[in-house]
């Protein structure tokens, strides 16, 4: 009888264990086209960047590629996220306002480019198919259109 409930833990403990193991506590999600825009105005507020030169951007369907340009040691330490106000300007089309926030602590004199790729799925606005993107710093705003 002893035999059997040991037998039974030793099959039940290990399932039980995996069943606590869970990948979906990553703090930036990632989405087909990349990480997905946090819509957060307190962040968005509170946000500040580091220095970086903006190399370009495209929009291709509801991924935004930025391609960024920094000094560091190799760039593998760098974050990049994009962050929405949350507020939709009532304009046609409607407006949104976003920062793009580069956090570099390498302390080296090497330059390197690196990109990034952006979800924007979360910016449409509901009862339309094109929202204009603000983002702070950028030269020009992006018509981000959807279906």
């Amino acid at each position: 009888m002893k035999l059997s409930k040991i037998v039974v833990a030793c099959i039940c403990f290990p399932l039980l264990l995996m069943n606590t193991q869970c990948d979906d506590d990553d703090d930036i999600q990632q989405s087909d086209c990349g990480q997905f825009v946090i819509v957060d105005n307190a962040f968005f507020e509170s946000a500040v960047s580091g220095d970086y030169e903006l190399v370009g951007f495209n929009l291709n369907e509801d991924c935004l590629n930025i391609e960024v340009t920094a000094s560091g040691c190799d760039g593998e330490t760098w974050s990049m996220v994009l962050v929405d106000s949350g507020e939709v300007a009532e304009s046609i089309p409607e407006q949104r306002y976003l920062k793009f926030v580069f956090t570099n602590e390498e302390a080296c004199l090497a330059v390197f480019n690196q990109s990034r790729v952006f979800n924007l799925t979360a910016l449409r606005v509901d009862g339309s198919n094109e929202v204009v993107l603000n983002i702070e710093g950028f030269p020009e705003v992006i018509n981000y259109l959807y279906p």
